[in-house]
């Protein structure tokens, strides 16, 4: 059963850092299914992209792992994220699909998959709402 109170007991922003990233999620996915190239597919892309600034904002007030001073490698993340977007939506506009969906599905990968997993690992506050205790 999933306990969602460490997440709400967490301290700000990580609650709607988490959020966030957990709609940009499920949004990625029906993006990477559905149709392309459709009004549908631009507009829930520009919320996706949306969700994502949101995220990678919110990360750079997130302290608890700290490599550097209060930054760890995790927000070198942030910088990736947003670069990556503008670059995804000027390939877009520029009518390079091609490039707009390898950097918006790298994007996806890295970000929310692959970072989201070591948000997994025992002690950190997704693990505790997935598998419970501390």
């Amino acid at each position: 059963m999933l306990d969602f109170s460490p997440l709400w007991a967490a301290t700000f922003p990580i609650p709607p850092h988490t959020v966030m990233a957990l709609l940009a999620l499920a949004l990625g996915i029906v993006q990477l299914i559905a149709p392309k190239g459709t009004r549908a597919h631009r507009g829930l892309g520009y919320l996706w992209v949306g969700l994502m600034v949101g995220t990678a904002v919110s990360a750079l007030f997130i302290h608890e792992i700290r490599t550097w001073g209060k930054f760890s490698p995790i927000h070198l993340l942030v910088i990736v994220v947003l670069v990556g977007l503008w670059v995804g939506i000027g390939a877009a506009r520029r009518g390079n699909i091609r490039r707009h969906r390898i950097v918006m599905q790298s994007l996806f990968f890295a970000a929310l998959v692959t970072a989201g997993l070591f948000t997994l690992l025992p002690g950190r506050i997704m693990h505790q709402v997935l598998f419970g205790g501390g």
